[in-house]
């Protein structure tokens, strides 16, 4: 550790000493399931409080709004919580994002709701890694830069959206405008249990394919209808066809049918693509467009195509390999080490990474079984890792760049 400034360990040491444990603990036990919107607005009223200790405004932006196609076929506005928002120094002349998330998978109803300590001395509980431990440990770094004398010599924005588990629909435009100007980025989705950190991850689109038939009586004159659940799993088996190296395509759902007696005249496919780069994604495209297009002809149907392609590949550039190593240094000046490998998970890492920005996206608590009733978080990581984040904006603060 000789690699440190005395500034700089006071500054771990300050991060090291916030009630992080409590926090997490306290925050794990508010449901905020991303369609949980009482939950969402607990969890936003207790996040503006316990970062409003920073200097800046703290405000609650209303999220985008954003359309869902229901089970009958329409496309419908769905709600979303508001989103978290604090600017710091904004006319610094360096400037860092950090980015969360406070919505969890566990909707309100979800058998997974109360946290327990595990024979290991694991916390086990609902988002306790993914990720609100990660935020309680972001809010303990900026704790601790604020106390040192360098804090004045940057500037930052906070950005904790509440729709990150259904793919940042409401949060995009205000992660992209965070994201502009910046020299890099931090973001608190959690590591793996040794420490591993993701790297370079794919992208991901999601879409809803509503297929359009024609009812008739299944046993009188089934000739005059057109089946729209036959059609949907012919549109299935031609883009699960599609999947190549670079490219991974899961039809996870249909939506339709009704009586047995009746040929189904309406069959919405759900269908996620995962492309890993930008010519996956046009792969994907032609092979959407072709399936749509040879399944209207084959069965006489109506295809409307919703959805998109949210979240870009996410590469390892320059400027991310340079922010990647300077996480590093500093675990390896703490006595941490540090690796990275790539991922096939999206976050909005992907989002931040395609404005331009430099971003190391799981600076969060180690932890594991994330997005089931196992999830867990390995406690002593949150000292750990609010040293490493304190120490990572302190140098990029001192540097002007990674």
């Amino acid at each position: 550790m000789s690699a440190i400034s005395a500034i700089e360990q006071a500054a771990i040491e300050h991060a090291a000493s916030a009630p992080m444990l409590a926090r997490t603990e306290a925050w794990s036990a508010i449901n905020s399931g991303t369609r949980n919107l009482a939950g969402l607005a607990t969890m936003a009223g207790t996040l503006a409080d316990a970062f409003s200790v920073l200097p800046g405004h703290v405000a609650l932006v209303d999220p985008e709004p954003v359309d869902a196609v229901t089970t009958e076929g329409h496309a419908e506005p769905i709600g979303h919580g508001q989103h978290l928002h604090l600017a710091v120094r904004p006319g610094a002349p360096v400037q860092i994002l950090l980015t969360g998330h406070m919505d969890t998978v566990y909707a309100a109803d979800h058998p997974f709701q109360h946290g327990r300590w595990t024979d290991d001395g694991r916390l086990n509980a609902p988002g306790a890694a993914d990720m609100k431990g990660g935020l309680a440990l972001m809010l303990a770094a900026l704790e601790a830069v604020e106390a040192s004398p360098l804090a004045a010599k940057f500037g930052y924005e906070v950005l904790i959206n509440s729709d990150e588990e259904t793919g940042s629909l409401a949060s995009r435009g205000l992660i992209e405008g965070a994201a502009r100007g910046k020299v890099a980025a931090l973001t608190y989705e959690p590591a793996l249990p040794d420490g591993t950190l993701a790297g370079a991850r794919g992208g991901t689109g999601n879409f809803s394919l509503v297929v359009r038939g024609r009812s008739a009586h299944a046993g009188r004159n089934p000739e005059d209808g057109r089946n729209a659940l036959v059609a949907a799993a012919d549109l299935a088996l031609r883009l699960a066809a599609a999947r190549a190296p670079q490219l991974a395509v899961n039809p996870a759902r249909i939506d339709g049918g009704g009586p047995n007696n009746v040929v189904p005249d309406l069959a919405i496919l759900r269908v996620n693509f995962r492309p890993k780069d930008e010519s996956a994604i046009a792969q994907a495209r032609v092979a959407l467009e072709a399936a749509a297009s040879d399944v209207m002809v084959a069965h006489d149907v109506a295809i409307e195509v919703h959805g998109s392609f949210n979240r870009p590949p996410k590469p390892i550039d320059p400027g991310a390999a340079r922010l990647f190593e300077l996480v590093r240094a500093s675990g390896a000046d703490l006595g941490i080490p540090i690796g990275w490998r790539d991922s096939g998970g999206v976050c909005d890492g992907n989002n931040i990474a395609a404005c331009g920005v430099p971003v190391v996206d799981t600076m969060g608590a180690r932890g594991g079984a994330i997005h089931s009733a196992e999830e867990f978080l390995i406690p002593e990581s949150l000292p750990e890792r609010a040293g490493l984040s304190a120490l990572t904006i302190l140098r990029l603060a001192e540097r002007g760049r990674p």
